[in-house]
């Protein structure tokens, strides 16, 4: 081959993975499998069948994971927002925070005791495989969205217990054993850590929102590009002071996600497009570390499949199942987020961290880890649809919207309001005419029904459901809120 065609067969290569994981969402909307696990395992079988084809380093591996997974983080921020968050801030921090250390403790007893490892190399492996990732529960429901408390407190968990589970991992690590001084060493650098990762997160994400408002750019192109790179200083400013970058551009994204800013839409198609080819590169990379020969083992294989199994059946049903009480969901609802808590990219990363800080037998737990998480997102994946129509949990069919009607204009709307009729409230069947008493001058500018726009008269009856466009003083937000989405009076 000539100098470039190497370099272009990469190219080549590269392309076809990517345009294979892209499709195969198609594929697993039929055989409700995550493409996720379908992108690893097919990645573990490559390197395994094709000579040529070399895992990378472990240090390329972290590297080029932790850039993914700030840049998904920051988008599952975004897609929750703060009012959303505020909705249900408590029960996501007890369960992104307290769910995870109980899921830790219980693991750590059930792997020292049933399969004769160490404490500290007990704590290690149920440390790794503690998080959980919504984006793969999102992948198995295909074009439905769970809707409510229990959606947001499925995402909000993962973005919560992503950064605690890489915080613990790195302090234990640090510690490099237990003792009554280490617990005291990890717990106040975790306690650290996650401060740090709020405040800059916090304090970033607002600053980020300004600039964003307050300082224009030449070209609409160029302001996902300014975004990104703000969630990139962000997630350095914070490990540099040693604080949880991930936790910092997920708070970010959470103060970023409600914020009206110039060329928001393109902001957030850009970032969520982003986060997805970073999902596809995170499962590509991580299958590539995976050998399928030490998974194979039966001291890795049976040991990963108790776990996970106990994972998922009794020990998150039930630590978990606590810290959901005060949330006071109905009980459908709480027992579908207990089950659908499937784990993703962030245990097999945190289970490499094991090989890097070359703990004892490292390859070993790592397939140990790798099958909990396989054993998590094909059986659990798999049974999440059936689970939800089990539990008749509320779950609304997102359609594809490739059609976007606009305006471009030069200022900031200051009386444009965006909202959504709510079984129940006051304008829910009712016409036009008779919503006279919306306050103010109000009008109804928009109504889209279905993905369709519906024609405006009088007459037209509003439905639970219809998204409107309303134009009024900025001041009746509140009013307006009352009587679209707010609760029938009486």
């Amino acid at each position: 081959m000539t100098g470039t065609e190497p370099f272009a067969l990469l190219i080549v290569l590269m392309a076809a993975v990517g345009l294979v994981a892209v499709l195969s969402n198609r594929l697993t909307a039929r055989v409700r499998l995550p493409s996720p696990a379908l992108v690893l395992v097919g990645a573990a079988i490559a390197v395994k069948v094709i000579p040529a084809l070399h895992g990378p380093s472990q240090q390329a591996v972290e590297r080029v994971v932790t850039v993914a997974l700030a840049c998904i983080l920051f988008d599952g921020g975004m897609d929750i927002g703060w009012a959303r968050f505020r909705s249900a801030a408590a029960p996501i921090a007890v369960v992104g925070v307290l769910g995870t250390f109980l899921t830790v403790a219980a693991g750590a007893l059930l792997v020292h005791f049933a399969f004769g490892l160490a404490w500290y190399v007990s704590l290690l492996v149920a440390t790794a495989v503690a998080p959980t990732d919504p984006a793969v529960v999102f992948s198995v429901l295909g074009q439905r969205e769970v809707s409510g408390r229990s959606g947001t407190i499925l995402e909000g968990e993962s973005g919560a217990n992503d950064p605690v589970g890489i915080a613990l991992m790195a302090s234990l690590i640090t510690a490099g054993g237990l003792s009554a001084g280490a617990f005291v060493h990890v717990g106040g650098e975790f306690l650290f850590q996650m401060a740090i990762g709020v405040a800059v997160g916090v304090v970033g994400g607002r600053a980020l929102l300004w600039f964003t408002r307050r300082v224009p750019l030449p070209s609409e192109g160029l302001y996902p590009l300014r975004t990104l790179a703000c969630v990139l200083l962000l997630f350095g400013i914070a490990t540099l002071a040693q604080g949880s970058g991930f936790l910092a551009v997920f708070a970010a994204g959470i103060m970023m996600g409600d914020g009206r800013a110039p060329f928001k839409r393109e902001i957030e198609a850009f970032h969520s497009a982003l986060a997805s080819l970073a999902e596809i590169v995170a499962f590509v990379v991580l299958g590539l570390t995976i050998d399928l020969g030490v998974i194979a083992q039966a001291d890795v294989w049976i040991p990963g499949l108790i776990l996970g199994a106990a994972l998922a059946f009794i020990i998150r049903p039930v630590l978990v199942g606590l810290c959901l009480i005060p949330a006071r969901l109905k009980s459908n609802e709480r027992n579908f987020v207990l089950f659908a808590g499937l784990k993703g990219a962030v245990p097999i990363l945190l289970g490499s961290f094991l090989l890097t800080a070359h703990v004892p037998d490292a390859e070993r737990l790592y397939g140990i880890v790798a099958v909990v998480v396989v054993f998590s997102v094909v059986v659990q994946g798999s049974l999440t649809p059936a689970a939800a129509r089990l539990l008749h949990v509320q779950i609304r069919v997102v359609e594809p919207e490739p059609w976007a009607l606009g305006v471009r204009l030069q200022d900031e709307p200051s009386g444009v309001h965006r909202l959504t009729i709510k079984a129940g409230s006051p304008a829910d069947g009712r016409t036009i005419d008779d919503l006279g008493d919306l306050p103010g001058d109000a009008w109804v500018s928009f109504v889209v029904r279905g993905g369709q726009l519906v024609p405006i008269t009088g007459d037209t009856r509003l439905r639970a459901g219809d998204d409107v466009l309303v134009l009024a003083h900025p001041e009746l937000r509140g009013s307006l809120i009352t009587a679209f989405e707010g609760p029938a009076a009486g």
